[in-house]
């Protein structure tokens, strides 16, 4: 039985990888990658968070690529959320450690304009 490119089909995922998890389909026994941009609509950082080897989900064929390989897709099971949820920011430093920055900041401009080190008749060469 060939699978179809828009089938929703039942499998297991078998491995998590770093780009995305592969999924064995239960009808067929053959393997698909679920991409990493795959899994949701919202960012994902780690597949990891997302799924588990052993665990059973269902997936969108979209397609297979040049090689004969499965496309699948979850994302597309889902509902398109109306806002997506953008990735959580790194917060601000410590002000300690932005005081510094800043200090540091304007003693380079004061030594980088003041021409401090800098010898005109080096450079004339």
């Amino acid at each position: 039985m060939s699978i179809e490119s828009g089938a929703v089909v039942e499998g297991k995922v078998t491995r998590v990888t770093d780009f995305g998890a592969f999924v064995e389909i239960k009808d067929t026994g053959e393997t698909g990658l679920v991409h990493i941009s795959q899994i949701a609509h919202e960012f994902v950082r780690s597949v990891s968070e997302h799924l588990r080897d052993g665990q059973e989900i269902t997936v969108k064929v979209l397609g297979r690529d040049d090689k004969g390989r499965l496309d699948l897709s979850i994302k597309e099971l889902q509902e398109e959320p109306e806002e997506i949820p953008k990735p959580k920011r790194i917060g601000k430093q410590a002000p300690a450690f932005e005081a510094k920055l800043r200090a540091f900041m304007r003693d380079a401009k004061d030594r980088t304009t003041s021409g401090a080190g800098f010898d005109k008749k080096k450079k004339k060469k």
